[in-house]
């Protein structure tokens, strides 16, 4: 049964995915399509143990879904809205450099790129 979680719950899942590099990765792959651990592990140069207990962390905190396919188990991001938000994520700039011209003139943030 799925619950509805506090928004502090649902930052410190995700934050707690996103703080190891290696699950960033993973999930950055997903976002492109499904993943199976072994296709994940070579993909990413990793050792297949070390993918499969970065998958069992992300679906501990709900952002994979994981599906038995026969002898295989198939990993993809838990929700539409998660891909585009990890997506929007990625497009933000952390840190401002004030000196900076701006990069997208056609921007529609309030502040940006005044």
């Amino acid at each position: 049964m799925l619950t509805i979680a506090t928004g502090v719950d649902v930052m410190n899942r995700l934050g707690r995915a996103m703080a190891d590099p290696t699950r960033s990765r993973i999930l950055i792959d997903l976002l492109e399509k499904p993943g199976y651990p072994a296709e994940l592990a070579r993909e990413l140069g990793l050792t297949r143990p070390n993918v499969s207990n970065h998958l069992s962390c992300l679906l501990g905190c709900g952002l994979v879904t994981a599906t038995p396919e026969g002898r295989q188990t198939r990993y993809e991001i838990a929700d539409p809205h998660l891909t585009q938000a990890i997506n929007a994520l990625m497009s933000v700039v952390i840190a401002v450099d004030e000196g900076a011209p701006c990069e997208n003139p056609n921007c529609a943030v309030d502040g940006c790129c005044e």
